[in-house]
């Protein structure tokens, strides 16, 4: 089956969204405590990505062999994501290590 996965994220929240034909999930949520108003805008994309697919997991919304299209929105996400750039802030590389562990083990 083939999604398509929105997710936004700021200094406060972060949210994504899931869809595919059939169905529509939402979800926003309240940076936890060590994140809130600390991360920036370009830290707290990954951490929805991040906890959105994980989320996604877990309710059997995404299934092992599942297609997920991820809708970058930051050059940054691309280069670093689909290019395989480096980036220099261990926070996102360590976050886009956990994204593509989750990836791997869904192929």
């Amino acid at each position: 089956m083939d999604h398509t996965y929105y997710f936004y994220g700021n200094s406060r929240t972060i949210s994504w969204v899931i869809e595919n034909n059939e169905i529509k999930a939402e979800q926003t949520r309240v940076h936890a405590q060590c994140y809130f108003d600390k991360v920036s805008v370009e830290r707290s994309k990954y951490i929805a990505l991040h906890v959105g697919i994980f989320w996604s997991i877990g309710k059997f919304i995404i299934k092992n062999g599942y297609k997920v299209r991820v809708m970058l929105y930051l050059k940054s996400m691309f280069e670093h994501l689909a290019e395989n750039k480096n980036n220099k802030d261990s926070f996102i590389e360590t976050r886009s290590d956990f994204i593509r562990q989750l990836t791997s083990q869904r192929a």
